[in-house]
């Protein structure tokens, strides 16, 4: 059997595949050995057939044969298995929502299923949840409790129990859930993963069963930051099918130190382990360099919001999702029943006064983080048994939201991120969080910190390894070209203007032979000056960046005399806009042409 490796990363199946150590057969079948061997069987609701995945991963193997690497470039996840939250339409497999009454053949695909499989992933199944995506805990199924990985007396956290469980077991790469009130982040912080929820909006909800259906995001679950950017590159962008779905304008990553922010009330229920937990990641991140502060802010509007999500009228969303269905007797889980019944104390009028109510606390929520970067909560306060959770099932699910209900009503995306283990051997999680747009921002962060908070992959003892930055997230936003030649160009002093408006790097490659370069004297950073010239012109390096046309007017402001932004020619005859310099400047300026770019004749006078 081939070596495949433990921690079924991304980057170490796509290493494998490029390097003829396995084949996507293997990986199938390694995936089933070790779905044979787990000793829960309640992550599972359905799976693909032994069968059909052989045959799936042996057309894979012939692509890759065929294309070689050019393979990857379209099929970004080629052989990587993943599994889905039963409430995502998956064909061929019927979604249950784990209320088996309730289940129906779905006539196609979810879009974000489809993107997937477009790009290379192969579906291994469905997973178990809290019925109807109610619930936090993992254990209102009729399928079964779905147990903490790491300690079975213990809940998985919920309502996307079993796509965290198999993403942590390592019996898929990584896997799908929904965060309507959490289910993306409370298992990932209970499970050792990584969980993302991303800008509502940003990923298409189209053949998701809803829960409520203004709110719901579908959530990634992966064992490190890399892996869940590149799902999240994969599955992103508008959809015409569904009516939330839009085009999300991101935030550029920060490229200074970044001010913190935790709340002011921290609460922990009396579980003094996930106290010491927190105070220990913040004790760690105060001491890194990308770390500007760690400031107190206030809680109050975020604690308040998220009373609102049970407590107000969005629970009748829940309600109006499963309809007549409602009033079939005993089909239920009986605690989701009674949540859900709570939508006969609402009527419109709650509605509209509670999302007045909404919009002042978004405004108290803006108001308290104007003067942080980025909200650090814990991704849970505490986490339960699961006969705790018997006991008093509505009390203590509602505790475990305390840090995460009120995301989605105040139009903020998240990002849960292992933080260690607590001296009991639980896991625990912090979760960054930021206002809409932000997803590029708190990723690009929490793969800074990773190393220092994140020690294991999963239930495996890989520890993840460093990645570089994180490229923005494919956009159909309108975008315009620019060459840069000095300052701006990768690893240069200025590449931050770059970077810090989400602009991507398209081509590293030379202007026409028509140009001549010069150092420009006194200027700070050192930058050089590229002029046009009719004669005794050469091709000078540059780097081509495609820039969200809504920055571009902000970037040009930055720009100080004698350069400017003007049309430059390509080798390739394409023109873009790039910079140029006022011929004046170069008066007593060296010509450092022959170099054939800045980072040539930098490396020399260094």
């Amino acid at each position: 059997m081939p070596d495949i490796p433990t921690a079924l990363t991304i980057s170490a199946l796509t290493s494998g595949y490029r390097a003829g150590s396995f084949r996507p057969i293997d990986v199938v079948r390694e995936t089933l050995s070790r779905i044979n061997a787990c000793n829960d069987g309640a992550i599972w609701i359905s799976r693909v057939g032994e069968k059909e995945l052989l045959a799936k991963a042996d057309e894979l193997q012939c692509l890759l044969e065929i294309k070689g690497e050019t393979a990857f470039v379209d099929m970004p996840l080629l052989g990587v298995p993943f599994a889905v939250k039963d409430n995502i339409d998956a064909l061929p497999l019927r979604t249950t929502v784990a209320c088996p009454g309730f289940s129906f053949a779905p006539q196609e695909s979810a879009t974000a299923v489809k993107r997937l499989e477009a790009a290379g992933a192969i579906l291994i199944g469905k997973t178990n949840l809290d019925q109807f995506a109610t619930g936090l805990v993992g254990v209102r199924s009729p399928y079964g409790e779905v147990r903490n990985p790491f300690n079975a007396h213990y809940i998985s956290g919920g309502s996307s129990s079993g796509s965290a469980a198999a993403t942590a077991r390592g019996l898929v790469a990584f896997s799908l859930g929904t965060d309507t009130a959490g289910s993306g982040r409370v298992p990932a912080g209970f499970c050792n993963l990584v969980g993302v929820k991303p800008t509502r909006g940003l990923v298409s909800n189209a053949g998701v069963f809803p829960a409520c259906k203004s709110l719901d995001c579908v959530s990634i679950f992966a064992l490190d930051v890399q892996d869940a950017w590149t799902v999240l590159n994969v599955i992103a962008g508008k959809d015409d099918s569904d009516a939330y779905s839009h085009d999300v304008l991101q935030l550029g990553p920060l490229r200074r130190p970044v001010r913190l922010g935790v709340p002011d009330s921290l609460e922990f229920f009396g579980d003094h382990l996930a106290s010491d937990s927190f105070q220990r990641a913040l004790d760690m991140l105060k001491e890194q360099i990308c770390v500007d502060s760690i400031a107190t802010v206030s809680y109050t509007p975020f604690r308040e919001a998220a009373e609102l999500l049970y407590q107000g009228a969005w629970v009748a969303e829940r309600r109006a999702a499963i309809g007549d269905f409602f009033d079939r007797p005993g089909e239920m889980d009986i605690t989701v029943r009674d949540i859900i019944a709570n939508a006969e104390n609402h009527n419109a009028i709650d509605a509209f006064n509670d999302a007045y109510r909404l919009a002042e606390l978004r405004k108290d929520a803006e108001r308290a983080l104007a003067s942080v970067d980025i909200l650090v909560v814990p991704t849970a306060p505490t986490i339960y048994t699961i006969e705790d959770v018997r006991r008093e099932p509505i009390t203590l699910n509602a505790n475990l939201g305390y840090y995460t209900n009120f995301c989605n009503l105040l139009d903020m995306c998240a990002l849960s991120l292992p933080a260690g283990f607590r001296s009991d051997g639980l896991p625990c999680g912090v979760t960054l969080i930021g206002p809409a747009g932000s997803d590029h921002r708190l990723a690009d962060f929490a793969i800074k910190i990773q190393a220092v908070l994140h020690k294991r992959l999963g239930m495996t003892t890989t520890h993840p390894k460093s990645h570089g930055g994180l490229a923005p997230l494919r956009s159909t936003e309108p975008v315009i070209k620019i060459a840069v030649v000095g300052a701006h160009l990768t690893g240069q002093p200025l590449n931050t203007q770059l970077t810090e408006r989400s602009a991507r790097l398209l081509a590293t490659t030379k202007t026409a032979a028509a140009y001549r370069l010069f150092a420009l004297p006194g200027t700070t950073p050192p930058k050089p000056g590229l002029v046009r010239t009719p004669r005794d012109g050469a091709s000078i390096e540059v780097e081509v960046w495609e820039m969200p046309l809504r920055h571009f007017g902000g970037f040009v402001a930055t720009i100080p005399s004698p350069l400017g932004i003007g049309a430059l020619q390509l080798a390739s005859g394409e023109t873009v806009k790039g910079f140029i310099c006022e011929p004046w400047a170069i008066e007593g300026a060296e010509d450092i042409t022959e170099f054939g770019g800045w980072r040539a004749y930098r490396e020399k006078a260094a």
